[in-house]
């Protein structure tokens, strides 16, 4: 009879589904390096430098990634590369190199498959058939060393003892050593300066170097738009082809309206044409409304009815008791415009 789960030893339970978690864990993880399911088969190789290649860089056959880099450590005075491939047969003789795959200094691997027999997994592929690229910075600076190096005093000597010596030789030969000369003489004047343009070549590969990864995710964003911009291509059609249809709708309507709105537009010139010839007269007319404007915001300003009241309906003299009724008067004088303007 078997006993329920919730009354098993919950401890044992506890251990028993950790252990399997962690199993099924690293599984997922390394599923990749198992014999029988993991992806493709891991090869090595000696070169003798690494060239800049890590882990993680693609392996290439013809220029299609068939695998990547797992590992690159040093073996004694070489360097030990480790990689995987899928679906790919690599014979005996097959050749491995390590390319330059942006102008930035990114590498890759690439596989030239050969041979009659399978290259046994075992065996490391030899030093003798892998190759190492050509490294434009370090080339730069070899070159800016090697430079520095030259006597270009003594060259210039050198030249110019051999444009002498063949200085009676045909004319055409004694052109070309003339021009030789020339050449040697403006390299020797020309040297710091060439000195400067080779270190400074050698300056700017270095800080492309260093901005590779920048320029790599610059390069991946804007592959993203243009991806982007392919995926909404038909949006985009579909709103020009708007636009052009509008376009066409708006120059009918122009053409078939053109007799109507010619009379409008002259109604419209002359009606400016006659505020801008009055445009003292409006001006003198808005500033003499401004007294009636006041008095009727403060008649109507208290609320939605009319404030005021009615100055001299009755005789200054006329008192009721101690209530006397504007003994004063009234003053009809109009109120003084202040120094701005205002009453």
């Amino acid at each position: 009879m078997s006993t329920a789960l919730r009354d098993r030893d919950q401890a044992t339970v506890g251990i028993v589904s950790l252990g399997l978690l962690t199993v099924v864990t690293l599984l997922a993880f390394f599923a990749n390096d198992l014999p029988l399911i993991g992806g493709g088969t891991t090869y090595s190789a000696r070169f003798t430098e690494s060239a800049g290649l890590a882990a993680g860089d693609e392996v290439e056959v013809a220029g299609v990634k068939v695998g990547e880099v797992t590992d690159v450590r040093l073996d004694g005075d070489r360097v030990l590369v480790h990689f995987r491939v899928e679906d790919v047969r690599v014979g005996d003789r097959s050749r491995v190199s390590i390319q330059i795959k942006t102008l930035l200094g990114a590498k890759n691997l690439a596989l030239r498959p050969d041979g009659r027999d399978e290259q046994d997994p075992d065996e490391t592929i030899p030093a003798a058939r892998t190759e190492v690229p050509f490294d434009i910075p370090d080339a730069l600076d070899q070159l800016t060393r090697t430079t520095e190096q030259v006597d270009s005093d003594q060259l210039g000597r050198s030249f110019e003892v051999l444009a002498e010596s063949l200085r009676g030789s045909p004319q055409h030969l004694g052109g070309a050593v003339d021009g030789l000369s020339a050449l040697s003489r403006t390299i020797a004047s020309r040297d710091q300066e060439l000195a400067e343009l080779l270190h400074n070549a050698a300056d700017v590969s270095e800080v492309a170097a260093d901005r590779d990864e920048q320029v790599a995710r610059l390069i991946r964003d804007g592959n993203l738009l243009l991806s982007e911009l392919q995926n909404r291509r038909e949006a985009i059609s579909s709103l020009l082809r708007g636009t052009q249809a509008v376009s066409g709708q708006l120059r009918g309507l122009i053409a078939d309206n053109q007799e109507r709105l010619n009379p409008a537009m002259r109604e419209l010139e002359q009606v400016t044409s006659m505020l801008q010839r009055n445009q003292d007269d409006i001006a003198a007319t808005i500033a003499a409304l401004e007294p009636y404007v006041t008095g009727f915001n403060n008649t109507v300003g208290n609320g939605r009815w009319f404030d005021g009241y009615l100055c001299g309906l009755l005789p200054p003299t006329v008192s009721a008791g101690p209530l006397q009724i504007n003994p004063d008067g009234c003053d009809l004088s109009r109120p003084q415009p202040g120094p701005g303007g205002g009453p």
